[in-house]
């Protein structure tokens, strides 16, 4: 299958597999990335433009740290909604931070007004979702004009000595410290797979462009390509 015809799992799938892994997921980001998925989640609330006052919507938010950072931006004044479609995760990001409005909601499908946020964000979700396209344009659809789509998502490392590095720690590595920190190592298994075949770069950037009417669409990568950030503001 051609990156550009990519298709996510079924969501009932991806439901099962987060709900089984909900009350360790914080721990087994933090050992397998070293912390440095913090940092990643800072540069994408930086790079979104985020100001205090502004309303934010996290889609896929997980346990909710890409939320909690948007909230830290925006402050008193600002709003944040995190919504994620496996209730297991938005309990325990209900838990971290009483703040925030946590709800559970599909990507696909929100339940907000058009125009209602200023910026919507996704972060290591997006490859996740059945229909890739689908999501960025609901998500596109629910901010203003002008307002911000951001996507943090992982990559292909393009420099091939780090590329070959990288993949067997992907391959060989994450899946086995994975397995033993949630007790779950298919789903670590699932996250190499699907990492190894989600575009990245200009590739996702097409996708952006088609799922929904941008003035532009840009992106950086991160870590050499671990993981892009990805910016549509819209039309």
């Amino acid at each position: 299958m051609a990156k550009d015809d990519y298709r996510g799992p079924e969501a009932d799938r991806i439901r099962s597999m987060f709900g089984s892994i909900a009350g360790r997921y914080d721990r087994a980001n933090t050992v397998l990335s070293a912390g440095v998925h913090h940092r990643w989640r800072a540069r994408a609330v930086r790079f979104s433009g985020a100001r205090e006052g502004d309303r934010v919507l996290d889609c896929a938010t997980g346990t909710g740290d890409l939320a909690i950072a948007f909230q830290n931006a925006v402050g008193d004044r600002g709003e944040v909604v995190g919504t994620d479609f496996t209730p297991e995760m938005i309990e325990v990001a209900r838990q971290k931070n009483a703040r925030i409005q946590f709800d559970v909601a599909d990507v696909t499908q929100l339940p907000f007004a058009d125009g209602r946020f200023d910026i919507s964000s996704i972060a290591f979700g997006i490859r996740n979702v059945n229909d890739p396209q689908r999501g960025v344009a609901e998500m596109a659809r629910v901010v203003r004009s002008g307002g911000r789509v951001i996507v943090l998502e992982f990559g292909q490392p393009r420099n091939a000595l780090f590329r070959t590095l990288y993949d067997f720690y992907s391959h060989n590595v994450l899946p086995r410290i994975g397995g033993v920190v949630t007790g779950e190592r298919a789903a670590y298994e699932y996250l190499e797979r699907s990492s190894s075949r989600f575009p990245c770069g200009e590739e996702f950037a097409k996708l952006m462009r088609a799922s929904a009417a941008f003035d532009a669409v840009d992106y950086v990568p991160l870590t050499f390509g671990i993981a892009y950030l990805y910016r549509g503001t819209k039309a």
